[in-house]
């Protein structure tokens, strides 16, 4: 690990409305899977954190929670998740999905945003999705309200401005020595990570049927004289109802949804993936501290 005093190190959050497109940004800044992305908001639960090393400058990008309206204890807790990683950021990068533009909900946070004086970055993405003349009068309109130190047009879907993005953010790290070794991706575990994963392919099936009544937790995870990994994870469910939905007909979509996550985690750890799933009812599980605890959340009183 470099901890010479030229080395510059810090913390980027990465905050914004649900679905703006952050953990599709936090993949392609890394330039691997460290963050779950689904088309179904508020999927990202805690805060990941992506490692970026570009010469003497390392960032550790944080994905926040969505920021929204609360309504649940779970809701609670990953709003004050989001906005206790903008507080601890050196740079804090609000993204707007251009596509929706100024909307009510990206007023109240450019409001919550004024009370920082961290350096911000806006950046529009889903650019390659809207008409420039309208981008450029929405990063106006945007900057009329909260004087941003730089605007970003970008698409962390393609990758296109991500590179001008991290350029910006190196320069305006601290000077410190680095927290991880040069080639460290994240500071999730292999464990957190494969549930993560399971969790997507989970919310990717059934999304419908059960929103949000289910988290995954990885119960055992081995590594094989092989070089291989045993992984055996639970998910929970809140009702007997639900568990026959992640269940399905003889077993079909829990079958799906291992195929799909060992397939995938194979590719992520780069070894053979021996992955069994089960699935559990704990009635109040989104009440239980304990949960809060494994998710990396505070549990909201």
């Amino acid at each position: 690990m470099t901890n010479n005093i030229d080395t510059r190190c810090g913390f980027v959050a990465l905050v914004g409305a649900p679905n703006a497109g952050k953990s599709t940004l936090l993949n392609a800044l890394v330039g691997t899977k460290v963050s779950i992305v689904t088309h179904k908001a508020q999927t990202t639960r805690t805060q990941v954190r992506g490692v970026v090393t570009l010469e003497k400058s390392q960032m550790v990008f944080v994905d926040t929670p969505g920021i929204f309206k609360p309504k649940r204890r779970l809701d609670r807790a990953m709003v004050h998740s989001a906005w206790s990683g903008a507080a601890d950021a050196d740079v804090l990068a609000l993204i707007i999905d251009c596509k929706k533009g100024l909307t009510g909900q990206i007023e109240e946070l450019i409001d919550g945003l004024s009370d920082y004086k961290q350096p911000k970055a806006l950046i529009l993405n889903k650019v390659d999705q809207v008409e420039r003349s309208n981008l450029l009068a929405l990063a106006q309109e945007i900057n009329e309200k909260l004087n941003f130190d730089q605007t970003f047009m970008i698409s962390a879907l393609k990758g296109d401005g991500v590179k001008d993005f991290v350029d910006y953010c190196a320069e305006a790290m601290p000077i410190e020595p680095w927290h991880f070794p040069e080639d460290h991706l994240t500071d999730l575990t292999l464990a957190l990570t494969a549930a993560e994963v399971t969790r997507e392919k989970l919310f990717l099936r059934i999304h419908e049927e059960i929103p949000y009544a289910a988290t995954v937790e990885t119960e055992q995870f081995k590594t094989q004289k092989d070089g291989s990994y045993r992984i055996q994870q639970v998910i929970y469910v809140s009702r007997d109802g639900h568990k026959k939905i992640v269940l399905g007909k003889n077993g079909q979509t829990i079958k799906k949804i291992g195929e799909e996550s060992r397939k995938e985690l194979t590719e992520i750890f780069e070894t053979k993936v021996h992955l069994f799933l089960f699935v559990k009812v704990r009635e109040k599980w989104a009440d239980d501290p304990s949960r809060y605890r494994e998710m990396g959340l505070e549990f909201p009183q």
